[in-house]
């Protein structure tokens, strides 16, 4: 990056604007654009970046509040396993002007090329970049009306009409008493994808997965909203600042209105529970994540160490896949009990 550009990166973090960059990944040289990404994490002294590449979209994760630097990709992982669709995610070295930005994870960008990779037809493409995305009428927190359907929702791809269409789901699904709901429902939601994605931000523990950090689609052949999570770091028993939180800390129902709404249905309630036992026998076992654990660990491990900008010793980095066994021993007796009640 040259002098200028890398000034503009710097002039302001919280600029949402590309400068021109080049990448080069192997022996191939790309033109790209950058800038910054995250939230909070933008003021860290180890930031996350956003490059633009061969028409592809990519997010170098700093990962700075995850003492593993695993439960990104362990997460992306479990989710495919399970059958949802997830980014591709995979550790990296960052230098940049031939100066070490230490251990990154690469992340595929959710965006057409994303679609097309998978034969996915997309009509529609919506963030959920903040709690607002909870499907209801309410702010969750102040309980306080939503000044509009859409609040906590960047449309990626789409129409303004997909935008009133997810307004309308929205209005429609929150009628009380609405005899055609559950119908209603089935006609304008995948189901099966909904549920095997609301097991998997269950299992790994999302606590802010659920009202924001997804992505939610219309499907262009069927007509249905489908959704793909976004921003697992905070997970395997830690949370978004990589504080120990314990392995009860989300409900096996989730939240939002949506999952409330669906969890209603003695038929939903029944395919649900049969995806999280199914889960729980095979997909969410030591024996299936503890193989993944180790590979993650063991290919960056090397690099950790020569990695100043980290917030985590490399004593506590060591202690974590220990640490991530722990909670999916923990998390699967919690689930099993909890699933009786259900």
């Amino acid at each position: 990056m040259d002098g200028e550009a890398l000034r503009q990166l710097e002039k302001d973090v919280w600029s949402e604007r590309y400068v021109p960059a080049a990448v080069i990944a192997g022996n191939r040289r790309y033109a790209a654009k950058v800038r910054y990404r995250g939230g909070h994490t933008r003021e860290y002294p180890k930031r996350s970046y956003e490059v633009i590449r061969a028409g592809k979209t990519y997010h170098y994760n700093a990962e700075y509040d995850d003492p593993s630097m695993l439960r990104n990709a362990l997460s992306f992982h479990f989710f495919r396993a399970i059958g949802v669709p997830a980014p591709r995610a995979r550790h990296c070295l960052l230098t940049l002007n031939g100066r070490s930005l230490g251990v990154y994870l690469e992340i595929e960008g959710v965006k057409r090329a994303f679609f097309r990779r998978r034969g996915i037809p997309v009509r529609a493409l919506f963030y959920a970049v903040n709690n607002l995305a909870n499907f209801g009428l309410r702010d969750s927190d102040t309980q306080n009306k939503k000044a509009s359907l859409d609040a906590g929702y960047t449309q990626i791809i789409g129409s303004d009409r997909d935008r009133r269409r997810l307004t309308m789901f929205i209005r429609r699904l929150n009628r009380r008493g609405d005899p055609a709901a559950e119908a209603y429902l089935r006609q304008k939601v995948d189901i099966d994808n909904y549920l095997r994605w609301l097991a998997g931000a269950v299992l790994t523990g999302n606590f802010d997965g659920f009202e924001q950090n997804y992505a939610l689609y219309l499907h262009a052949a069927k007509r249905k909203y489908r959704i793909i999570p976004w921003d697992y770091e905070g997970t395997w028993g830690r949370n978004c600042y990589g504080r120990a939180c314990g392995s009860d800390l989300v409900s096996v129902r989730g939240y939002n209105k949506l999952t409330d709404k669906l969890l209603s249905y003695r038929r939903v309630r029944r395919s649900y529970k049969r995806l999280l036992r199914r889960f729980l026998r095979k997909q969410f076992t030591l024996q299936e994540l503890g193989p993944v654990i180790d590979r993650l660990y063991l290919q960056i491990r090397p690099h950790i160490y020569f990695d100043s900008s980290r917030k985590w010793s490399v004593r506590e980095f060591d202690a974590e896949p220990q640490f991530i066994r722990r909670y999916i021993e923990e998390r699967r007796a919690l689930v099993l009990r909890e699933l009786r009640r259900l």
